[in-house]
């Protein structure tokens, strides 16, 4: 009996520890960023950069290329201490990262906005895709097809294109484009639907 005590009283202790490593969305314990978490919803439109969303102010620009676009450069997204610098959510109250730009950000304007149709498949929070192959040139997931907008594509090097789960979100300020977030490491790129 006394044995008994002492292991439901470990368990007591080990479960709680346990479930908070494992993220949790923003749960004491769980990860700021990514770490299973998926957005209750996709972004809501910009009021044209500068603050959106609880977002801090874009920063100064990087002097990073982007895409292997010498003119182009990126800007730091890393908005606190161990967050990416990538576009991200943040699991406390999905405050969507980056996504502050507005409507007329030439680094996604297309001159024919769903040139491939509309995806037709479900998104958002309720649906989760596993990547199955590919690259951010083409990749796809359930026989659907998509690529990566060009400016967006140092911002998913470290993405697992075989086997990341991702969410699709409509893009509010972007025709043509949607948002995809890895599920894993809380980050998100610009996505053209292919087919």
């Amino acid at each position: 009996m006394k044995q008994f005590a002492i292991l439901a009283t470990l368990l007591l202790f080990v479960t709680p520890a346990f479930s908070q490593q494992r993220g949790g969305g923003g749960r004491p314990g769980g990860a700021a960023v990514g770490g299973g978490h998926i957005p209750a919803h996709g972004p809501a439109p910009s009021r044209g950069g500068g603050e959106a969303h609880g977002a801090p102010a874009p920063a100064e620009h990087d002097a990073a290329p982007v895409g292997g676009h010498p003119e182009a450069t990126h800007r730091s997204f890393q908005d606190q201490p161990g967050h990416p610098n990538a576009p991200h959510v943040h699991a406390q109250g999905d405050v969507w990262v980056g996504h502050d730009t507005g409507r007329n950000d030439p680094h996604y304007h297309l001159d024919q906005p769903w040139a491939h149709g509309h995806f037709g498949g479900p998104i958002g929070p309720s649906h989760v895709w596993r990547l199955g192959g590919g690259g951010p040139g083409r990749f796809w997931f359930g026989g659907f097809y998509f690529s990566v907008a060009p400016y967006d594509v140092d911002y998913c090097g470290d993405w697992d294109w075989s086997s990341d789960d991702i969410v699709l979100y409509d893009d509010p300020d972007h025709p043509g484009y949607y948002l995809a977030y890895n599920v894993r490491l809380g980050t998100y790129v610009h996505v053209l639907y292919l087919g």
